[in-house]
């Protein structure tokens, strides 16, 4: 019996030779982890990446953490981690359709935003405004799986996480390219859905052209989407819709910034969500030049972003609420998971 649980690696990955494309990723000749590890006898090492993932504090966070509306009393708008495991699904489909590697196209749809901050991009920017060196949650969420929680992802897995952002270049893998524009096809549509039940906007404001080419009735909008995707991907070593599709995919993602993402009243608490981050961010620092007796203010900046962005939006509010809210009998605040970060970051305890 052992030796048949340590062939199952073997035959899955055989498996993924001989019926893959010949585009996708093989997990037998994987780039590999920064820190070679024993083999497991029944998973390949793409799957194992998607299970250390799933298993990971970060993703456990991304149920408390911000899509598009702040703390929403319905518990039907999508959060982090709904907006999460919709990608994966998406990118998934896709992946099958197109013959692909499943399992890291899983992988990555699960760890691209693990690094986001509490309050969604409103976090992310305040952030990306205070750090010398910048703040985006892509690198963020490259540093969550390399450093803070040190899952020895493979390099393939690592690199899609880096490039599901538009910003940054297109994966190297297939596989990091769909969850890419899958990213994009889920919040495009899951945020229109949300938008929509929110009364922010109304199919009829929605540009006419868009809604005529896709559809105003969700799930053809989406399946159009994603057909059209794996329509122009199949066969092909870049993934890619079409030109006309990905136009209006865009004027579409266009027009929700304007009148959702930027929209007065999606962001009407923006301003104090903002104020939380900007002044639980100084008194952090302040508490470290205190502790520090090596105090680096590159390293202090990192040690504080590590912690804040960490948080989830319920814990922040009730980090703030401690920290500037008068309170009626005085109790010990627990930021112990500051000062770990500050060990990680190499700077030490004057009491040390």
């Amino acid at each position: 019996m052992a030796l048949e649980t340590n062939l199952i690696k073997n035959i899955l990955e055989e498996k993924e030779i001989q019926n893959l494309s010949p585009y996708a990723a093989k997990s037998k000749f994987s780039k590999g982890r920064k820190k070679e590890e024993t083999p497991c006898s029944i998973r390949t090492e793409f799957q194992r990446d998607r299970d250390r993932i799933l298993h990971s504090k970060a993703f456990r966070r991304l149920k408390h953490k911000t899509q598009v509306f702040f703390a929403p009393n319905d518990d039907h708008y999508r959060t982090r981690m709904t907006h999460t495991l919709e990608v994966a699904q998406v990118s998934r489909t896709i992946a099958k359709a197109l013959n692909l590697n499943e399992d890291l196209v899983e992988a990555i749809a699960l760890g691209h935003d693990l690094g986001h901050t509490p309050f969604g991009h409103s976090g992310e920017s305040v952030l990306d405004n205070i750090m010398i060196k910048g703040f985006h949650h892509n690198e963020n969420s490259v540093r969550v799986v390399t450093v803070i929680e040190d899952l020895n992802l493979t390099e393939e897995t690592i690199n899609g996480i880096l490039c599901h952002s538009y910003a940054w270049e297109p994966a190297y893998t297939l596989e990091g390219q769909i969850v890419q524009i899958a990213d994009k096809i889920a919040y495009i549509n899951h945020d229109i859905d949300d938008s929509l039940r929110a009364g922010i906007i109304r199919v009829e404001d929605m540009p006419k052209d868009c809604m005529q080419y896709f559809s105003p009735i969700r799930h053809k909008r989406f399946s159009k989407m994603v057909y059209n995707l794996v329509e122009n991907s199949m066969d092909k070593d870049k993934i890619q819709m079409g030109e006309e599709c990905l136009g209006y995919m865009n004027k579409l993602r266009s027009w929700m910034f304007e009148n959702v993402y930027l929209n007065n009243i999606a962001k009407a608490e923006e301003d104090k969500a903002q104020r939380i981050i900007e002044e639980l961010f100084e008194h952090y620092m302040q508490l470290l030049k205190i502790y520090s007796a090596n105090y680096d203010e590159l390293k202090a900046q990192q040690t504080v972003c590590d912690y804040i962005s960490g948080m989830t939006d319920r814990y922040i509010v009730q980090k703030y609420t401690q920290n500037f809210i008068p309170r009626s009998m005085a109790r010990v605040d627990d930021d112990g998971f500051l000062f770990r970060f500050a060990k990680l970051n190499g700077l030490n305890n004057v009491n040390d």
